[in-house]
């Protein structure tokens, strides 16, 4: 079968989103808070998004624990510019994802981690419906030497399959994450949804050169017309590369910043088919992103 480039592109826009919902936080977040501020380069139009995280592990038995999750993000699109259709139906987007995980030791150095997460990703102007409620799931190879003290660079392989029924895909996707500290002064981490290069001050300051990706997908719960053709989705796929700074002020607890510009965005509304029906905003602009996490 071949597919048009703007099939293509539909495709690619689902599974970046895909990607950064099941790999932001590389498995290893216990709490997060987090503000996102994207402003349009060319009008009064800004997008601003909040986010949080909580990860509660039980312990089941030695070294295997079953991993219970919530998430929300609250998307605040702030349109301002003349557009063919009631803006005020787009001005808040909910992301609400449950997860349930499992992860257990098949060896000295490997584990293995099982992921299912129901998401809710809608603007909830109305009663809640199927279109609202997306199946996310995962199968995750875990070899983690961050702390090993037999080794000279520790090392974080990540290697995975994740599902999920946004990306418009009837297969699973790759997943591969790998994190290495190379010395005292420098480490950097290789995969979706991000990858860096991280410079240390100390062990408690360290600044970061950064590429990564960022988006959402959501059921528009009031169908509006534009262009004489019904939209029914929305969605936002960037691109991003720029500079980031953490503190630590424990091992676990951790405040950061990045300030970056978007090197592909593409923010589109959709019909029922997952076909582009309007662009909201194409052009590059400036990134900010700044939170707290408490991580393993």
């Amino acid at each position: 079968m071949i597919l048009s480039f703007s099939k293509c592109n539909t495709i690619l826009t689902m599974v970046l989103v895909c990607c950064i919902h099941f790999a932001e936080a590389q498995l290893t977040d216990l709490a997060r808070l987090e503000y996102s501020f994207i402003p349009s380069s060319n009008s009064d139009d800004h997008y601003i998004r909040l986010r949080a995280l909580v990860n509660y592990p039980i312990k089941i038995k030695d070294k295997d624990y079953l991993i219970i999750g919530a998430e929300y993000n609250r998307i605040i699109l702030n349109l301002e510019d003349n557009y063919p259709f009631n803006p005020n139906n787009l001005k808040g987007l909910n992301i609400i994802d449950l997860s349930l995980g499992y992860t257990f030791k098949t060896s000295e150095n490997w584990r293995l981690g099982l992921k299912v997460n129901p998401r809710i990703a809608s603007t909830l102007t109305n009663k809640l419906t199927s279109d609202d409620i997306f199946l996310n799931g995962g199968v995750f190879a875990i070899k983690d030497r961050t702390n090993a003290k037999d080794i000279e660079k520790p090392y974080r392989l990540v290697l995975g399959l994740t599902y999920n029924t946004t990306a418009g895909v009837p297969f699973p996707l790759p997943f591969v994450s790998y994190y290495r500290r190379v010395n005292n002064k420098w480490s950097f981490s290789v995969g979706v949804p991000k990858s860096n290069l991280k410079y240390f001050f100390n062990e408690k300051s360290m600044l970061q050169v950064f590429a990564g990706l960022d988006g959402y997908f959501a059921n528009i719960q009031k169908p509006m017309l534009v262009n004489e053709r019904i939209v029914n989705n929305i969605s936002l796929s960037v691109v991003i590369g720029g500079f980031g700074y953490e503190y630590c002020f424990t091992k676990h607890l951790v405040a950061y910043s990045y300030l970056g510009y978007t090197f592909r965005l593409n923010n589109v509304l959709r019909n029922q088919n997952r076909d582009e029906v309007f662009k909201l905003n194409d052009v590059n602009a400036l990134y900010f992103r700044s939170g707290l996490k408490f991580k393993i």
